[in-house]
C-alpha cells in the first residue's frame, strides 16, 4: 500500500471516530410530533379554583377560548384561598400557584425545545403569574428568560406604576406594593391590565393603611426562597412612609374619621364590581383586556 493510500485510510478512519463523515454533523434530536408552536399556562383568580378543580374556569377562559391555530393552554389548580379559615393563608395558596405553574412551564420547555411559552394571570393568579415572570425574567427562574414569549395579567396586587399598562392610565401601585427588581429580561413582553377604580391593581401611593395591610396579606407566611425579596420591599414601604411623615401621617389616617371613610370606599368597590369586569372593560381600540390579551398571545406566536 502507498504512503498516500494508507494517510487517506487513516483519515476516513479518524472522521468515523469522530462521528463526521463529508462534513455532516450528528443529528439533531427532534421534539415529538404534538409539541404547540406556544403553551400558556394560565393561572386564576382567588376562589375560581381549587386544588382539584376542572380546567378552563373564571376571568381567563374568555382569554383561552379566542385561542385558536397550534396553541395549548393549561390552567393551574391551586388553594386559590385568601382568609386563614378557608385552609390556606393567601401568601401560602399564591406559593403552591407559583410552584405549579412553574412545573408545568418547565415540564413543556425540557420536552419541547421549540416551543414558545406563555404565562397569563387573573387576580391572585396574576399575583402568582407575576412573580413566576420576575423570578424568571431576572435568573432565579426554572426556564430560560428567552423562552417567554409573552406575560399578561390581569388585575395584578403587585403592579408597579413602571409596568406597561393596556388601556387608561391608573392611579397608584397593586395593593400589595409592586416587585422589588421587576420583571428583569423577561420585561419586554409582559403586559398588565388594571381597571380604573380597582383597588387589587390600583391603589393610592399616600394610602399607607391600605398599602400596609396589602402587603400584610401577599406576604403571608413566605417560603424561605422568597424572604428576603419580601423583607426589601417592607424596607420600600416604610421608606415612602417616613418620607411623607413617618408614624403620625400613619395614625392620621387610622382616626375614626377615616376608617368610615375607607369603608365607604371599599363597599363602594366591592358594589360596583369593577374586578369582575375584564371581559368587558374596554382597554384600546373598542377591545376589551381579555380579547387584547388574546390578540397578544396569538401575535406573539
Amino acid at each position: 500500500m502507498s504512503v498516500k493510500k494508507f494517510c487517506a485510510g487513516i483519515g476516513v478512519i479518524a472522521a468515523l471516530a469522530s462521528g463526521v463523515v463529508l462534513g455532516a454533523a450528528s443529528p439533531a434530536i427532534a421534539d415529538p410530533g404534538d409539541c404547540p408552536s406556544m403553551y400558556v399556562v394560565a393561572i386564576p383568580g382567588t376562589w375560581e379554583t381549587s386544588s382539584g378543580a376542572a380546567p378552563k374556569p373564571g376571568m381567563l377562559t374568555d382569554v383561552t377560548d379566542r385561542l385558536g391555530g397550534d396553541i395549548r393552554t393549561d390552567y393551574v389548580s391551586y388553594p386559590a384561598t385568601a382568609f386563614p379559615w378557608e385552609g390556606e393563608v393567601y401568601g401560602q395558596s399564591r406559593a403552591v400557584a407559583v410552584t405549579n405553574a412553574g412545573s408545568m412551564l418547565k415540564a413543556m420547555a425540557d420536552r419541547c425545545g421549540a416551543t414558545k411559552l406563555a404565562i397569563i394571570g387573573y387576580s391572585q393568579g396574576a399575583d402568582a403569574a407575576g412573580d413566576l415572570a420576575a423570578a424568571i425574567g431576572t435568573g432565579a427562574g426554572i426556564v430560560p428568560a428567552d423562552r417567554i414569549a409573552a406575560v399578561g395579567l390581569i388585575s395584578d396586587p403587585k403592579r408597579s406604576d413602571t409596568d406597561a399598562l393596556v388601556g387608561p392610565a391608573v392611579v397608584g401601585t397593586g395593593v400589595g406594593g409592586p416587585r422589588v427588581g421587576g420583571f428583569g429580561h423577561v420585561s419586554p413582553v409582559v403586559r398588565t391590565f388594571c381597571a380604573v377604580g380597582d383597588l387589587y391593581c390600583s391603589t393610592p401611593k399616600d394610602d399607607y393603611v391600605a398599602r400596609l395591610a396589602g402587603f400584610l396579606a401577599v406576604s403571608s407566611s413566605p417560603e424561605p426562597d422568597v424572604a428576603d425579596q419580601y423583607s426589601q420591599e417592607a424596607q420600600s414601604l416604610l421608606a415612602d412612609l417616613t418620607a411623607a411623615g413617618g408614624l403620625p401621617v400613619l395614625q392620621g389616617q387610622l382616626t375614626d374619621q377615616a376608617n368610615d371613610q375607607r369603608r365607604r370606599e371599599i363597599e363602594a368597590f366591592y358594589r360596583s364590581g369593577i374586578h369582575q369586569e375584564y371581559q368587558s372593560y374596554e382597554v384600546q381600540d373598542g377591545r376589551s383586556a381579555t380579547s387584547w390579551l388574546a390578540g397578544y398571545l396569538t401575535a406573539a406566536v
